[in-house]
């Protein structure tokens, strides 16, 4: 497998260097170059400044079996070096964008509690009331369905229910702390704005394309509560 992709990046690169009509010429080049373009668009992240020469040049050597220019010592320690290096380059980045997103966001934090329709809990939520309900108010066992969006402190969304046509429902105690402290400041019919630190959120690491220590704005419309059974039949339990 290894070396069909090779195999695939050489024809790729041949292609800046020769007539494309030429190159594809027959199916066997076009499955070539259409390999070599996957593997291409799939490793540029990975392989940045890839000397594309160099590349051909090292691939003609090993695929026809000539000595190298490098010892395969030589050759893995290299490759090892380049890996720890864009590794430390890549948690250096991290890091900053951390500390970068950390003062950003205390800052957003900040202005937003100046504000007078904002209220901000001693946990650090800040939270304003849209709309107030007036049906059941959930507690942390039970299970919701709402209607959200959230979106960094930029303005970029990066969930949506109201998006997706589909409201979501969970049991309150499973999300992120911002929610399931939230939630329960609500009554079902309620539309909050909510404030969430990263604290409450998903704090230094992150996740997915949630940056480290993102302060997180969610619009939340409580549409319905469902009483956890096993906690309806403890509370029986204690009146009898």
């Amino acid at each position: 497998m290894k070396r069909l992709l090779l195999v695939a990046a050489l024809a790729a690169t041949q292609t800046v260097f020769a007539d494309t009509n030429n190159v594809l010429a027959n199916e066997d080049a076009k499955v070539a170059y259409s390999l070599g373009f996957i593997f291409g668009k799939n490793n540029a992240a990975a392989i940045e400044s890839l000397d594309i020469e160099k590349f051909v040049a090292g691939f003609k050597d090993g695929y026809g079996n000539k000595q190298g220019l490098l010892s395969e010592d030589e050759i893995k320690k290299t490759l090892t070096d380049y890996k720890e290096r864009r590794m430390a380059e890549a948690q250096a980045d991290f890091q900053k964008q951390a500390l970068e997103n950390k003062t950003r966001g205390e800052q957003f934090l900040a202005e937003n509690g100046k504000k007078a329709t904002v209220a901000t809990t001693a946990s650090g939520l800040q939270y304003e009331v849209l709309t107030q309900g007036t049906g059941v108010q959930p507690v942390a066992s039970d299970t919701v369905e709402v209607h959200y969006e959230g979106k960094l402190t930029d303005g970029t969304v990066f969930d949506s229910s109201i998006a997706r046509g589909q409201p979501a429902s969970f049991k309150l105690d499973q999300v992120i702390v911002g929610w399931t402290e939230g939630l329960q400041l609500m009554k079902e019919g309620s539309k909050f704005h909510f404030v969430i630190p990263s604290a409450l959120a998903y704090g230094e690491i992150g996740a997915g394309t949630i940056p480290p220590n993102a302060v997180l704005v969610f619009e939340v419309e409580l549409l319905k509560v469902t009483k956890d059974v096993a906690e309806k039949k403890k509370k029986k339990s204690k009146k009898k």
